[in-house]
């Protein structure tokens, strides 16, 4: 063997990671990959209700987007607390990251448009009365970004656990509430009505602090930190609204203007969801600035 061939034959032995010796393969007595992951639960909870090969896609993208949500309320929850406090800096990380799971999540549909209307036929009748609007992460997600319906509560009174974590969550100040806090805690004056409000109610646009935010737009290096934050919110805004408008176009390209397997009237009805705002204040201030 010739010193080349030699050379040549020890980087192919050498070129497999699974060959270095300080790989573990014992793991009698430690954790593994899987072991943390819980990957035995979580790949043995895709349970089709029909034999039609899409319906693994559709449980999956669904149940992805709900791992995905739950660390958007991980994030969310953290943040607000963060911002409460007036700390506000180590809440910019934890929103700049909502924003790229909503991307995350944005993307998904159009997975889900690999499914054509006559695949979702086969077996969207074994769904029953299941439906999307029941996801309550998904709720829980628009209470915490200021979008507040305590309607939507009845869709969960079967599940008195989850019914009083939802009715918790309602009472409880959003992002932008913390984030009105926050104008406040800086020295900007704030109606009274609106830090002292009900949180369980829909934020209504107030005079007071649109001018607090134009405040802060036309004095940036002196409010950099709430100039930033009220920029990382109308990118979460405008996630939020992205995802919805693919939401709503990925079901018209699927079952038309049919009803929703939950009752609602399918499109229709999200399209009015699509008109709803996030955060009213900082988009009519850009027209005054």
């Amino acid at each position: 063997m010739t010193e080349k061939q030699a050379d040549t034959k020890y980087k192919v032995q050498n070129s497999h990671p699974g060959l270095e010796k300080e790989i573990q393969t014992d793991f009698q007595k430690e954790m593994s990959y899987g072991d943390y992951l819980h990957l035995d639960k979580i790949l043995s909870s895709q349970h089709r209700l029909s034999d039609h090969h899409d319906e693994m896609l559709f449980i999956i993208i669904h149940q992805a987007s709900e791992l995905w949500m739950k660390l958007i309320l991980h994030e969310l929850n953290a943040a607000i607390q963060c911002i409460l406090r007036n700390h506000l800096e180590p809440s910019f990380k934890m929103l700049s990251r909502v924003s790229r799971i909503q991307q995350q999540l944005i993307q998904s549909w159009s997975v889900l448009t690999t499914m054509t209307p006559a695949d979702y036929m086969q077996f969207r009748h074994k769904l029953g009365h299941s439906s999307g609007f029941q996801s309550y992460q998904n709720r829980l997600i628009e209470f915490a970004l200021g979008q507040k319906n305590a309607h939507t509560l009845a869709v969960y009174r079967h599940q008195l656990e989850l019914y009083e974590q939802l009715n918790k969550a309602l009472h409880e100040p959003s992002i932008y509430d913390a984030a009105v806090s926050a104008l406040h805690a800086h020295g900007l004056p704030i109606d009274k009505t609106v830090l002292n409000r009900d949180f369980s109610q829909n934020y209504e646009p107030n005079p007071s602090v649109q001018e607090a935010w134009l405040t802060v737009y036309r004095n940036t290096d002196q409010y950099w930190d709430l100039y930033e934050l009220a920029e990382k919110l109308v990118d979460i805004g405008n996630q939020q609204q992205l995802w919805r408008f693919h939401h709503m176009t990925t079901v018209e390209r699927i079952i038309g203007h049919k009803k929703g397997t939950g009752g609602s009237s399918g499109v229709t009805y999200l399209k009015r969801v699509v008109d709803q705002q996030f955060f009213p204040d900082l988009l009519s201030i850009r027209t005054q600035l």
